[in-house]
């Protein structure tokens, strides 16, 4: 290592969790990684901080569960939705097949966290913050390394393989060329918080009310808020005051209209412009995209991070042992993607089912909504909400860990 260049088996393009959980992983089994995170640390509102009965299953895999569910969060073990003045069950995750039979609600950056600090124990492993990707290194058809700018000095990090694990916006998928194929999202979403007392109801729920969908989450001290709007209507929003914006929590969340002075500006939420998308190829020899840079998810199921880690467990199960032994091939990142691609493309195809039978309806009407027949049969058996619970919290294809445990520092 000189200060102008360095030299790993896996350099990952962020440090998100899906590229932690993927240099967790291969450290462990004893391969060189370094993982480029461009922020300072990873404390960032409103990013996805649903961890899915799939992700604690992996935990449990890691032996670090208990030590996990010590961290600050709450545990929701049936989802709910609200049509009107009717609350309809979803999703009931306690007969899943799994050691935790919940969603646990935890800040990303705790989780982050917590992931480094395992990681750290594996002397392959290496952490950067402050190290921004904004280039690829080619040798000819292949990628060998990544350009960064840390703390504004350019360094080259030179690798058997780059991962691309830096989010739905990838630099890493765009400067590989990689095609991507885009299907669409009809809403965008405002994300914001308010206080929660503790005479306020408890469940973390979906409020749909024509024109407007609501989804509250119950975070303990405070309700994370996502206001589902049309797509590309902020300015429309916007244009109608914040003191209207603010009348619409009021009677979608009567117990809290005394609260909702707390959004003092349009700064006090953040807009997630939706995207729903893939890579036709995700690899090119010398680099792998997993996560978003793969497959932008929709924010329907909130599965969106545990898809990611999945990816991650996926691509460390596949590839440890060809990364060890300085032997990898296209082939060998080919196995991934047909692991892969198929729960991507069932999970995108009922989150775009979702977004056109049910979201797009109810933003779109201005009369009272009556419960579809799906919803009024989850309501009626209990034993069918256990298909959506399976489908949100293991996901169509969990992935469990397969690779080994070097030793530790």
């Amino acid at each position: 290592m000189t200060p102008s260049s360095m030299t790993t088996q896996c350099c990952i393009a962020g440090g998100g969790p899906a590229g932690m959980m993927l240099g967790l992983l291969l450290a462990r089994a004893g391969v060189s990684v370094v993982v480029l995170e461009k922020h300072t640390d990873f404390l960032r509102d409103f990013r996805g901080d649903t961890i899915h009965p799939s992700t604690l299953e992996l935990m449990y895999e890691l032996g670090v569960l208990a030590d996990f569910l010590k961290l600050p969060h709450q545990q929701v073990r049936e989802l709910r939705g609200q049509i009107g003045e009717a609350t309809i069950p979803i999703a009931d995750f306690t007969a899943l097949a799994s050691h935790s039979r919940f969603l646990a609600l935890m800040p990303q950056w705790d989780f982050l966290d917590f992931l480094a600090r395992q990681a750290a124990a594996y002397p392959t492993f290496e952490l950067r913050m402050e190290s921004e990707v904004t280039g690829l290194i080619e040798q000819g058809e292949r990628i060998a390394g990544v350009e960064v700018s840390v703390r504004g000095v350019s360094v080259q990090v030179h690798a058997s393989l780059v991962v691309g694990a830096d989010g739905r916006g990838s630099l890493v998928r765009e400067r590989a060329g990689l095609r991507v194929q885009d299907m669409g999202a009809p809403m965008d979403v405002l994300w914001f918080r308010l206080p929660r007392r503790a005479s306020d109801p408890t469940d973390t729920l979906g409020r749909f009310d024509p024109g407007k969908i609501l989804v509250q989450i119950n975070r303990g001290e405070h309700w994370q808020c996502a206001y589902v709007i049309a797509k590309g209507s902020l300015e429309q929003v916007r244009e109608r005051g914040l003191e209207a914006f603010r009348a619409a929590i009021a009677r979608a969340m009567p117990y809290a209209a005394d609260r909702v002075g707390e959004l003092r500006s349009w700064d006090d939420l953040k807009l997630l412009t939706v995207r729903v998308d893939r890579v036709a190829k995700w690899s090119r020899a010398g680099l792998l995209c997993i996560g978003d840079a793969a497959h932008a998810m929709s924010p329907v199921g909130g599965v969106g991070i545990n898809l990611a880690i999945q990816d991650a467990v996926a691509a460390a199960n596949l590839l440890w042992r060809s990364l060890r032994d300085n032997r990898l091939t296209a082939a060998d990142l080919d196995r991934v993607q047909a692991r892969r691609e198929f729960p991507t493309r069932i999970t995108q195809a009922m989150q775009v089912l979702i977004q056109n039978r049910i979201i797009t309806p109810v933003l779109g009407v201005d009369r009272p909504l009556s419960t579809p027949l799906p919803l009024r049969l989850l309501a009626r058996w209990r034993w069918l909400r256990r298909i959506p619970a399976r489908l949100i919290g293991l996901g169509v294809r969990p992935e469990h860990i397969r690779s080994p445990v070097a030793s530790a520092r």
